[in-house]
């Protein structure tokens, strides 16, 4: 049994039934979270979390670590207490601000994940994206080639959602996009995606990523590396709002 999910519905004077009906789900999903301990999707876990006035980590404790990939942890953990994210990809764009479908197709996509295991990947990948949503979420700056947002990646309805989405995600205050224009000939994103994240005591770790897994690096001249390749590709980038509009304009290409 979910004992936390029991006491919270319990402070608030909330039933398995009006819970239900403030996270659109049948009752019967609501009890089964309660008696079975089982996980709600993560868009659920949000609305019934703030519907009890909790943390979604007070209700389903170290959620997406239970499903994160073994060699995935560490970095998760960074990411998790990270104060400011800086962010490249030339292929794809990044997890935390992937639409479902979007991240469904890219991990679909080449046919080397088993299907079984596709539902519990995306599911991981969107409750990665709580973190954007809290009280004090992270400052996240992230750079993107411009062939991301032509890729069709899912189709032409997966990519307007996705390119609406991350338009619409621009607006916090606390998400910044930048696009390196189609335009900039050789530039060192050409050499990879990587993410840079700070600490809350100011300590500074790398991700750098690839075909079989990811890898963390933290020292000194690997730091100077990335820090030195994101001076470069931040270099090439439009404005953020000439970025925003250029993801607009994409986007109603994409019919």
């Amino acid at each position: 049994m979910n004992d936390a999910l029991r006491v919270a519905l319990r402070d608030t004077g909330h039933t398995i039934e009006s819970l239900a009906e403030r996270v659109g789900v049948d009752p019967k999903t609501v009890s089964r979270w309660l008696l079975e301990d089982r996980i709600p999707h993560a868009r659920h876990r949000l609305t019934a979390a703030d519907t009890l006035q909790k943390n979604v980590s007070d209700i389903w404790p170290d959620i997406s670590r239970r499903r994160a990939l073994v060699w995935f942890r560490p970095w998760q953990e960074i990411e998790r207490e990270a104060t400011t994210l800086r962010w490249f990809e030339p292929n794809v764009l990044p997890g935390l601000l992937q639409t479902e479908a979007y991240a469904r197709a890219v991990l679909t996509g080449g046919g080397l994940i088993p299907r079984s295991e596709v539902s519990r990947l995306v599911d991981h990948r969107m409750s990665r994206q709580l973190i954007l949503h809290r009280e004090e979420p992270p400052l996240l700056t992230a750079v993107l080639d411009e062939a991301v947002l032509r890729r069709p990646v899912g189709g032409p309805a997966v990519m307007r959602e996705q390119l609406l989405a991350l338009a619409e995600a621009c607006a916090e205050p606390h998400i910044r996009i930048h696009v390196v224009p189609s335009t900039v000939g050789e530039y060192a994103g050409l050499n990879g995606p990587f993410i840079i994240a700070t600490a809350p005591d100011h300590r500074i770790a790398g991700y750098l990523d690839n075909q079989l897994q990811g890898q963390v690096v933290s020292e000194q001249a690997e730091i100077a590396a990335i820090l030195a390749a994101w001076e470069n590709v931040r270099g090439e980038t439009l404005s953020h709002w000439q970025s925003v509009d250029l993801i607009r304009e994409v986007a109603q290409s994409w019919q």
